[in-house]
């Protein structure tokens, strides 16, 4: 898009004519001031609202849900922790792939929990749209697997990507701090590995709270674990992708909106995708080489997530040369030592 557009009145007229509410607008009158003050008072508020919905259905979580059975059980705890090991490293990798002003810890630790709070939401509407959405898509297809592949494609991935970049757009997007494009892909990082701390979290509990006896609970929990730690960077991949471009459309406000739906759009068709393929690759894999589920799991993972990690550092590799190109030294010129050097 070009310039921004101006009232015709705005653009001929002289510039000493007060156009004030003629063609032109600024804070003047006392009720100019107080609908100024209600319209950031309300988006305070409604940002306010939002944090406090999400920190009570976590509170849910931990009182009646799974979440309790990480303080009664610190085992379950200690492999959530480890589960997102791999996640953390993936972060800290983009985090240092940064190569504009270091982002505070506030800013990251700030985000990181965003996106464990969030996740609660994506909890709740994966429940409340799947049922209605795989029976849409089995209706369309003639076979049971295509209801799974709507929900995937259709809640899962488009919800979760947007609350990850929701905690993004919460908090970091709205820092003077958060000054680069790169900057987006590492708070999405951090948004994805909280998102992923949670859900392993979640996945390990879930998975273990029927299970008797520490050994038995013990084998149980590693197993998910190491599931779950190959299935954390997925997370942080995505919602780096959709980070970018949200850093991308802030400095580019005439395209904010249809750059972030492109970043959402990459994000949610490369996390749907892994949803769809991994349970189908996994067994196929470990039928034709007779290899146990885990192995083949952790192949699928390690080859899927290898193409779109190296995609997302290609992006960021292409930013950071642009970036030391726009600020190299230029070399001087013969002319110019000879105007330095000549009395």
């Amino acid at each position: 898009m070009g310039k921004r557009r101006r009232d015709p009145v705005a653009s001929n007229a002289d510039r000493s004519t007060d156009l004030y509410e003629i063609a032109n607008w600024e804070v003047r009158s006392r009720l100019d001031r107080f609908a100024h003050w209600l319209y950031y008072a309300g988006l305070s508020t409604l940002r306010v609202l939002v944090v406090l919905v999400a920190v009570g259905i976590l509170v849910l979580q931990i009182a009646f849900g799974s979440l309790g059975a990480l303080g009664v059980q610190p085992l379950f705890a200690g492999l959530a922790a480890l589960s997102a090991v791999p996640a953390l490293l993936l972060a800290a990798y983009i985090w240092y792939a940064d190569v504009t002003t270091t982002e505070p810890l506030t800013l990251l630790v700030g985000t990181f929990l965003l996106g464990v709070l969030f996740a609660g939401f994506a909890g709740l509407l994966n429940v409340a749209l799947g049922g209605p959405v795989q029976a849409i898509g089995s209706g369309f297809g003639l076979f049971e697997p295509a209801g799974m592949v709507f929900f995937f494609f259709l809640v899962v991935g488009p919800v979760e990507e947007s609350v990850k970049l929701l905690a993004v757009r919460l908090y970091a997007f709205r820092d003077d701090r958060f000054d680069a494009v790169i900057d987006g892909a590492v708070y999405g990082a951090a948004a994805g590995l909280g998102f992923a701390t949670i859900e392993n979290a979640l996945y390990i509990v879930q998975n273990t709270e029927v299970v008797t006896g520490t050994l038995a609970a013990i084998d149980a929990g590693s197993d998910i674990a190491a599931v779950r730690a190959l299935a954390g960077p997925g997370h942080v991949i995505y919602s780096a992708f959709a980070g970018y471009y949200l850093g991308l459309a802030k400095f580019n406000p005439d395209d904010a909106g249809p750059i972030v739906l492109k970043g959402l759009l990459i994000a949610t068709v490369i996390h749907a995708t892994y949803n769809t393929l991994a349970g189908p690759v996994t067994f196929l894999v470990s039928n034709l080489y007779g290899v146990s589920q885990l192995v083949a799991f952790f192949g699928f993972v390690l080859v899927y997530d290898a193409i779109f990690g190296l995609l997302l550092l290609r992006k960021l590799d292409a930013y950071r040369k642009a970036y030391k190109e726009a600020h190299a030294t230029p070399e001087p010129t013969y002319e110019s030592q000879q105007t330095e050097f000549d009395p």
